[in-house]
């Protein structure tokens, strides 16, 4: 009977603290109603990882994977478009991209004596000269893999890449104290050195140093064949090709040396500077949006019916408030504000619908293409980018929304579509920065993955 009981007190007991146990869980749920879920999430602590995705077009090798043009033993086929982003396995912490016409750049902020990597058509040697395995007097016209550019520093180690820039065939390279390089073809003087008749690009060894500015370069930006630099004190330099007044330097003839633009932009201190194809335009410090060069597809129409400009000019376009900044493709521009608001205009797929392929004046795209919405009101837009034929704009939420020709497969929406408004591009992280091409992009992400 002893027995008996201290079973039947130990069922008891078990019964008790199931209770008390319910208790505490009743309790808990209670205080998590009032409060809401907590999560645990898996690696919480751990920082972020720089991560580099590319898609597009691969034939050429500017997405760096070899094994697209290449097929290794594992894979049967070769892979000419990749249409959603691709992750680019490189061990270094990228901090600048660009893309050419079927070429890219890569540079790092590192101390290491390599800091640029190029991959893709190196024909008029944009990429430097990349040794053949076969033979040490030749070089690639077609470099598949991100391989490293030689740059002639007079400090190797201590001189750092801030920024690279990339035209149809030439490259610049803009360091922090060493100044500007240029790489590739300068048959207009884009490379910001004497013209050479039938100079031969081919197999280039020659790398140049741009000189001949007011005070340090802060930024480049590269054209199809021009050039544009912004210096420390607010002043834009160009050079190039001008037969569309794109150099700003009021003639339309070619210039082989960087000369300051004057015309409305003299006396005006210039934050920023961007082209793609033959327009250029420049963002003042007070917000105000100035535009030169082809005007063919209505990109300067608020000030000329003409087709070229070849000074700059204030564009009147108060209605989209203060500019943050500019980015302008082949047919197109692009404008963000400072509330983080994008304005269109120009020819071609503007991003507000098929029935708007040319406008004169500035178009909203709206805000809630981006994402913002009653349950998101703070969203906003903080880059804006252009390729030849479309746009990027990232969020303040790090994501990355496309638009525009979906040229074999650049807009990595995963089919082959034009996308007419802005569209949400799966990437797994936080995108940072992003470059547009004729045919390819890359973006610059922070992943936890």
């Amino acid at each position: 009977m002893a027995l008996v009981h201290l079973r039947k007190l130990g069922l008891l007991h078990l019964v008790n603290r199931a209770c008390a146990s319910r208790s505490l869980a009743s309790k808990a749920q209670t205080k998590e109603s009032e409060l809401g879920p907590i999560f645990q999430y898996v690696g919480q602590h751990r920082k972020p990882k720089d991560k580099v995705f590319v898609w597009g077009f691969s034939y050429t090798g500017a997405l760096g994977i070899p094994s697209f043009v290449i097929p290794d033993s594992g894979r049967k086929k070769r892979r000419k478009y990749q249409f959603t982003p691709y992750r680019l396995d490189t061990a270094e912490q990228i901090s600048s991209a660009a893309c050419g016409y079927g070429f890219t750049l890569l540079s790092s902020r590192t101390r290491d004596i390599t800091k640029l990597w190029g991959m893709g058509l190196n024909k008029d040697s944009q990429l430097g000269f990349q040794c053949s395995r076969h033979d040490r007097e030749k070089s690639y016209a077609y470099v598949l893999e991100p391989s490293p550019v030689r740059l002639p520093l007079a400090r190797p180690q201590e001189t750092r890449v801030l920024q690279v820039a990339c035209g149809r065939a030439h490259s610049l390279i803009l360091t922090d104290s060493e100044g500007v390089f240029s790489l590739g073809n300068n048959a207009y003087g884009q490379c910001g050195r004497k013209i050479v008749e039938d100079e031969v690009y081919s197999g280039s060894h020659v790398i140049h140093k741009i000189e001949g500015f007011d005070s340090r370069v802060t930024q480049v930006a590269c054209g199809q064949d021009h050039s544009l630099f912004l210096t420390e004190m607010g002043r834009v330099y160009t050079c190039g090709w001008g037969a569309d007044g794109q150099t700003g330097l009021g003639s339309y003839d070619m210039a082989s040396r960087p000369a300051a633009v004057a015309g409305d932009l003299a006396g005006v201190r210039v934050r920023q500077v961007t082209s793609y194809g033959d327009c250029s335009l420049a963002v003042s410090q007070d917000g105000e949006l100035f535009g030169w060069g082809n005007s063919e597809y209505l990109q300067l129409s608020a000030v000329t019916e003409a087709m070229q400009i070849n000074t700059p000019q204030h564009l009147p376009v108060e209605e989209m408030g203060k500019v943050q900044q500019a980015a302008c493709g082949g047919t197109q521009v692009a404008v963000l504000n400072d509330k983080g608001e994008v304005f269109v205009w120009g020819y071609g797929i503007l991003g507000k619908g098929p029935n708007l392929s040319e406008s004169k004046k500035p178009e909203m795209v709206p805000p809630a293409l981006f994402g913002r919405s009653e349950f998101n009101p703070s969203v906003r837009v903080t880059q804006i980018r252009c390729g030849l034929h479309h746009f990027a704009a990232v969020t303040d939420k790090g994501e990355l929304f496309v638009w525009g020709k979906n040229v074999r497969g650049c807009l990595g929406i995963g089919k082959a579509d034009d996308q007419f408004f802005p569209w949400r591009v799966t990437v797994p992280g936080h995108v940072v920065d992003v470059a547009c091409g004729v045919d390819h992009m890359v973006a610059l992400v922070k992943s936890l993955i």
